[in-house]
């Protein structure tokens, strides 16, 4: 995908402050310092454009980000930060939650993974029930570039296994520092957005 331009919109803390419009989302989801931000900067290859952390927790809204102006990707705060207060998490987990399930204008989701380990329950539980809510899941593993081919490939193979990937369905190896994966994960993303008729219509328009 040719990204023409790329923008922060807003921050919700709930879902009457999202954003009112036609526009299809993409969600990002994932653990806490999975690199939910890291990618989203390198698939619109705009440094900064959200703010990345060493720092778990950090991302404590939901995030919109415009992208060519015909679509959202939509960055999540992260889960499973033990660090981060209880009635916190239970407050981002209803906003997730919420969000997912009840967001009209939500398209798919990315679910973000750290090819370095193995999915941890959360993961798995959210993988689950965005299948048996028939929500569109792109699996995605994380800081390739951490792991050698070999261990990489090995680590691929153990996330398949314990999300119980079929062999048809994509699990793209991704690098928010080489740009590994990104042309893949844009093919997967194009696939979710080209059944939205918004999303048609926009690029019609001329992107």
């Amino acid at each position: 995908m040719k990204i023409v331009s790329a923008e922060f919109v807003k921050s919700a803390i709930s879902l009457k402050d999202c954003p009112a419009g036609n526009f299809p989302e993409v969600a990002l989801a994932g653990r806490s310092n999975v690199g939910k931000s890291s990618f989203l900067n390198r698939m619109v290859n705009r440094k900064g454009l959200a703010r990345t952390s060493n720092t778990p927790g950090r991302t404590r809204m939901i995030n919109f980000f415009m992208i060519n102006g015909a679509f959202y990707l939509v960055d999540l705060p992260g889960y499973g930060y033990a660090r981060v207060p209880g009635k916190t998490k239970r407050e981002w987990g209803v906003l997730i939650r919420d969000y997912l399930e009840k967001r009209e204008k939500l398209a798919g989701v990315v679910l973000l993974l750290d090819i370095r380990h193995s999915p941890t329950e959360m993961d798995i539980q959210l993988y689950n029930w965005l299948r048996a809510k028939q929500k569109p899941v792109i699996p995605v593993a994380t800081k390739a570039d951490k792991l050698s081919g070999n261990r990489a490939g090995n680590q691929i193979r153990l996330i398949r296994k314990v999300l119980g990937l079929e062999a048809e369905r994509p699990l793209v190896g991704f690098s928010a520092k080489t740009g590994q994966g990104r042309e893949e994960a844009w093919g997967l993303l194009e696939g979710i957005l080209g059944q939205n008729t918004e999303y048609r219509i926009q690029n019609r328009k001329g992107f």
